[in-house]
């Protein structure tokens, strides 16, 4: 897919109800996009979410089990589990490129303690850094009081440590708007080996918050979504401290 492609989805690409069993829209490639100003939640902190999990067989591989011992086993399908440091190694992060109206840009991101501020620019704030896969995972927040000053800001995922490929994580970010349903994006597309995903980008079109899903894997990292998209951005190689539990 090129760059351009998704860029212009036409009118079927807008909708704003969300289902109504779930109170929740899904962002696809059919109908990437969404307006945050036209539900009426372009205001009040918007929350980002990264969630991950895995599966037992993606984890230890399958193991083999006695049908004559356990013959029901069979059926079942195999158990869904949150990360651990003594299961698998894993580091998946969530992080934002930003551009303010007056031309600042920048990164927030666990890698270099890039944290962010909420109440100052440039609005986006990353509430920490999760290591271990826990039940809340990674999130962001954005203050869209502030929206006048913002003009874009791309929400990306990278693995940081070994782990296996996107879509062995099960990863999937969610957005919280202050009114109206959430927004789903699911990273399950398979791209062996991509180490980053440009999730979703928010924009600022003439005073309109527009969320429009992304999901461009590439096999890089920051400094590869940055070139992807033209933040201009200068990058080096960065570490982070050793974790504690």
């Amino acid at each position: 897919m090129g760059f351009l492609d998704g860029l212009w989805r036409g009118r079927e690409s807008e909708f704003d109800s969300g289902s109504a069993a779930t109170n929740t829209i899904e962002l696809t490639k059919r109908h990437a996009q969404v307006s945050l100003t036209k539900q009426g939640a372009a205001t009040g902190h918007l929350r980002i979410n990264l969630a991950w999990r895995m599966r037992t067989s993606d984890i230890t591989g399958s193991q083999r089990q006695s049908l004559l011992r356990h013959p029901l086993k069979a059926l079942r399908p195999p158990e869904v589990i949150g990360h651990s440091q003594s299961m698998v190694n894993v580091d998946l992060d969530l992080g934002c490129l930003y551009e303010l109206q007056d031309g600042t840009k920048g990164v927030v991101q666990p890698l270099g303690g890039y944290f962010g501020d909420v109440n100052a620019p440039p609005y986006v704030k990353l509430s920490g850094d999760d290591r271990f896969g826990s039940a809340s995972g990674e999130t962001i927040y954005v203050n869209l009081d502030q929206r006048d000053a913002i003009k874009r800001l791309l929400v990306f995922a990278y693995i940081y440590d070994q782990t296996p490929a996107f879509d062995r994580t099960h990863a999937v970010v969610t957005l919280y708007p202050s009114n109206g349903p959430r927004i789903e994006i699911g990273l399950d597309e398979r791209h062996p080996q991509a180490r980053s995903c440009a999730v979703v980008l928010i924009e600022n079109v003439k005073g309109e918050m527009l969320v429009r899903r992304e999901v461009k894997f590439v096999y890089g990292f920051q400094g590869e979504l940055d070139r992807l998209y033209g933040w201009g951005l200068q990058w080096g190689r960065g570490y982070k401290a050793k974790a504690e539990r």
